[in-house]
C-alpha cells in the first residue's frame, strides 16, 4: 500500500472537463488524466468511493470536498481529483448530478489499474460490485505523499475532506 514519502505512481484516469451549462446528459469524450504530468509541481488531494450515486459518496464524501474546495485552496491544494473504479462517462454525470463544476476533476479508474497500483484495491464481489477502489484520500506534493487516509470501516472519516484540512 501507498506510505507517506512515496512517489505516487503514475497512471491514467478518463475525465470529462467542467463545461458549463452543459446538458447532464450530454456527454462529451473523456480524456486522459495522466498522474505524473499532472501533478508534477502541484499540490493535490487525490480522493477515493467506492462507487458513484452510493449513499456515503453521494451524501457525505463528494459534498464535504465541493464544500471544502476554497479552504483546500487557502492552504495551497491546487487541484482535488475524485475517482472511482467506473468509466469517465459515468463519473462525468456523477460530477453533474452532485454539482461538482470545477471545483473537483471527476476521474474513472476503468479497469482498477491505478488504484491497484496504489495497493487500495478492494474485491466487492460478493456485493455484486466487483474489483474497487477502497475509499481513501491521498495527499501529494510534487507526487510526493504527504498524507494517505484510508477508510477501514463503513462511513467517511481520515478520508473526509475535514481530515484532509486537518493534516494540511
Amino acid at each position: 500500500m501507498i506510505q507517506v514519502g512515496d512517489i505516487i505512481p503514475d497512471g491514467t484516469l478518463q475525465h470529462v472537463p467542467y463545461t458549463p451549462n452543459e446538458d447532464i446528459m450530454a456527454c462529451p469524450i473523456p480524456q486522459p488524466f495522466k498522474i505524473h504530468e499532472q501533478l508534477k509541481g502541484k499540490k493535490a488531494v487525490l480522493f477515493a468511493i467506492p462507487g458513484p450515486f452510493t449513499p456515503a459518496c453521494s451524501n457525505t464524501h463528494v459534498p464535504g470536498f465541493v464544500n471544502s474546495r476554497q479552504a483546500l485552496q487557502a492552504k495551497g491544494i491546487d487541484q482535488v481529483i475524485c475517482l472511482s473504479v467506473t468509466d469517465g462517462f459515468v463519473m462525468n454525470a456523477f460530477g453533474k448530478a452532485s454539482q461538482v463544476q470545477d471545483k473537483i476533476i471527476m476521474a474513472g479508474d476503468g479497469s482498477a489499474e491505478f488504484s491497484k497500483a496504489l495497493g487500495l484495491d478492494q474485491d466487492l464481489t460478493k456485493n455484486g460490485m466487483g474489483i474497487r477502489s477502497k475509499r481513501f484520500a491521498v495527499v501529494v506534493d510534487d507526487l510526493v505523499v504527504k498524507y494517505v487516509g484510508v477508510e477501514t470501516a463503513r462511513g467517511v472519516s481520515v478520508s473526509g475532506a475535514e481530515a484532509v484540512l486537518a493534516k494540511l
